[in-house]
């Protein structure tokens, strides 16, 4: 069994065939998807979601592109939401500096009140960090000292300085699709020397579509891809990647229960 550990199901990309989207992830393998929140607004969209579907689990959060466009969120709103059985994760959030959609200001307020939440909750943070790298890893740090937290780096692009440092932290690193890229060598390597135990799998669906599917909308039954390229990076069997990558989710996502009912 593989685990899609970050993928948005709610987007209008799926709303001509979301079910069968669902369908045939688990007919690839993917017992189990989460889908992201980027939207309070959009929070209830996307816990029905989750609640219609077994082994579809779901995170509550404000992505950076959205926050000047969203109502700001509270430690409160972020830990009654996240009481509910089918949200696992904090996010995603972060840092993004490549697009600015957000002030830049209003991007480090949010990350600190969602790193606030997933420690309050001790659900995992999803951290989003693009062309921030440096004030991402200063946040975390700072916050680390103020009291532990769960979370891992979503969609790992960095180098290995990056990955050294939020191991170092603590934090999982999780692989998407950018992995089976042409020009996504400094990715491999760092791939091939990031610990196992620290290793998630992600589509990001719709977006970052691997190889052979680049160019096309991305969905969860293409994890597959995404976990092929890593055992073949780490010099492991599909099958003991797939495991591994498992049971690391369901370690971090404490709440999430595998599809024979047990968790953790």
């Amino acid at each position: 069994m593989l685990v899609d550990s970050h993928c948005h199901l709610d987007f209008d990309s799926f709303d001509d065939d979301r079910a069968e989207v669902i369908a045939r992830a688990r007919a690839a393998g993917v017992g189990v998807m989460q889908t992201i929140s980027t939207r309070l607004s959009r929070f209830e969209s996307v816990l029905a979601l989750a609640r219609a579907h077994d082994g579809l689990y779901c995170s509550v959060g404000v992505h950076p592109h959205n926050v000047a466009e969203e109502p700001e969120a509270t430690l409160a709103d972020l830990v009654r939401a996240a009481a509910a059985p089918e949200v696992i994760g904090i996010g995603e959030t972060g840092l993004d500096y490549f697009y600015d959609h957000g002030p830049r200001e209003l991007q480090r307020r949010s990350f600190r009140v969602h790193i606030a939440a997933a420690r309050e909750t001790g659900l995992p943070l999803i951290v989003h960090t693009r062309a921030a790298d440096d004030d991402t890893l200063a946040i975390l740090e700072d916050e680390m000292g103020k009291g532990a937290f769960p979370g891992l780096i979503h969609c790992f692009s960095s180098d290995r300085r990056v990955a050294e440092k939020s191991i170092e932290l603590g934090l999982y690193i999780s692989i998407s699709g950018i992995v089976t890229f042409k020009k996504a060598e400094t990715l491999r390597a760092a791939v091939r020397d990031l610990p196992l135990e620290r290793l998630l799998v992600e589509t990001d669906a719709p977006y970052l579509a691997p190889m052979p599917h680049r160019g096309k909308r991305n969905e969860p039954a293409y994890v597959v891809e995404t976990a092929a390229r890593v055992a073949a990076e780490k010099g492991l069997s599909p099958e003991a990647l797939a495991q591994a990558t498992s049971d690391n989710f369901f370690a971090l996502f404490a709440k999430a229960r595998r599809p024979d009912g047990s968790c953790g």
